[in-house]
């Protein structure tokens, strides 16, 4: 199937050829037909499946059909998305597939200032991209009006739940008018995002293009253990092949992160952080390094990297593993994007079993694991009271010579 098949008009079909599409992704193929018959959709896919063009070019289709009436712009089309990064590389999305069509489109996010983005809402605009919290301050100022939404796409919901976002997500919602077509999408779908669909949609046609919770099967996974200290020589043995073009590590905390860095930089790899206690302009030049090659790696928080878009990432290392299960699908499916496949490497310690259980319960198979490892990962033999009947020669049977053992061949 070609995007012609899918009744798009010349014009975005003319953006399309230009940016190098030829064929839809599923999630496309399946999407767009409904959302230009104005039906609402829950949309249960993974990142990387091409999500943002499945919803942004059928609203872009569907605005220019009904033309903005005299007087100036008001906003039709409202877009919620979780993160900063998320936004802006939406944005670019709807402005290179709309770039023939006379509609105007803004993002909007907290973190800087808010005078260009007031300037830019007063000249009028058809569709408005927004982070929760910044849109709920514009709507208070009276700034944003959300009168006029015939659109509203809610991406990412999942990922406002996890970051706490979902009271902001309701009290937008609640200005929305109640006549409207809604675009759900979800990567997965937790009961209280099942319930908040239940509430918005009307209707729905739903479209899963992947088992939820699954992760592509173009991404090559793979699980070390290791102990806590050992973490940071495991890394850079690995970032020694370079092979390795661009590398995203992940960390649960914005400290540990910086830290990475330090230690990468240390040993002469160059790195980047992108977390949330960096400015916008920081975040911003970080990612533009990695993408142009300038850094080798970027090492990220969950909450700062979930709009990440780099097309040809070769390799994600998750340095600690996420306590939320779901977020190691999020994670991995960074790389493996647009057909291309990827590999995904996963650091265990002694305290982050639990997790790694959780994760291999959630996607439904054991993570394998990689026997080539120089740090494996050791824990001190019990004290004698809890030793195993001893063999002969006097240590207890599986111990090596230093008292010490593999903790993973006691699984």
């Amino acid at each position: 199937m070609s995007f012609e098949h899918l009744k798009l008009i010349e014009p975005i079909l003319q953006a399309l050829q230009s940016e190098g599409y030829t064929k839809p992704t599923p999630i496309q193929a399946k999407s767009i037909p409904l959302i230009l018959e104005k039906k609402d959709l829950l949309g249960c896919a993974q990142t990387g499946t091409g999500k943002t063009a499945a919803f942004a070019i059928p609203v872009l289709q569907l605005l220019n059909e009904e033309p903005q009436t005299s007087g100036q712009r008001k906003i039709r089309a409202l877009v919620l998305t979780p993160t900063r990064e998320l936004a802006i590389q939406i944005s670019d999305s709807f402005a290179a597939y709309g770039k023939n069509l006379n509609l105007k489109q803004i993002v909007i996010f907290g973190g800087v200032s808010q005078s260009s983005q007031v300037n830019a809402l007063r000249s009028g605009v058809d569709i408005l991209i927004a982070t929760p919290g910044r849109l709920l301050d514009l709507m208070n100022q009276r700034f944003v009006h959300l009168d006029n939404i015939k659109l509203f796409v809610l991406d990412e919901a999942d990922r406002m739940l996890d970051m706490g976002f979902i009271n902001d997500v309701k009290k937008v919602i609640a200005k929305l008018p109640p006549k409207r077509q809604t675009l759900f999408f979800s990567a997965t779908m937790p009961p209280e995002i099942q319930r908040l669909a239940n509430t918005i949609l009307v209707n729905p046609t739903k479209v899963e293009v992947t088992p939820v919770s699954s992760t592509a099967e173009k991404i090559t996974q793979g699980l070390y253990y290791v102990d806590k200290p050992q973490k940071k020589h495991l890394l850079n043995h690995i970032l020694k092949d370079q092979s390795i073009v661009t590398a995203l590590v992940f960390t649960r905390t914005k400290h540990g992160a910086d830290k990475v860095v330090k230690d990468l930089n240390n040993s002469g790899i160059k790195a980047e952080a992108i977390h949330g206690n960096k400015s916008q302009n920081a975040r911003q030049r970080a990612l533009s390094n990695f993408k142009d090659g300038s850094i080798r790696v970027l090492v990220a928080t969950d909450i700062a990297a979930r709009g990440i878009d780099i097309d040809e990432l070769s390799h994600v290392i998750n340095y600690e593993l996420p306590n939320v299960p779901e977020t190691y699908v999020h994670r991995i499916g960074r790389t493996g994007r647009a057909g291309l496949s990827g590999v995904a490497y996963s650091f265990c310690d002694a305290e982050e079993r639990p997790y790694l259980k959780d994760i291999n319960k959630l996607i439904g198979k054991q993570i394998p694991l990689l026997e080539d490892n120089p740090y494996p990962a050791l824990i001190e033999v019990a004290p004698p009271a809890a030793k195993k009947p001893q063999g002969r020669g006097g240590r207890s049977e599986g111990s090596n010579q230093g008292g010490r053992k593999p903790w993973q061949n006691r699984r």
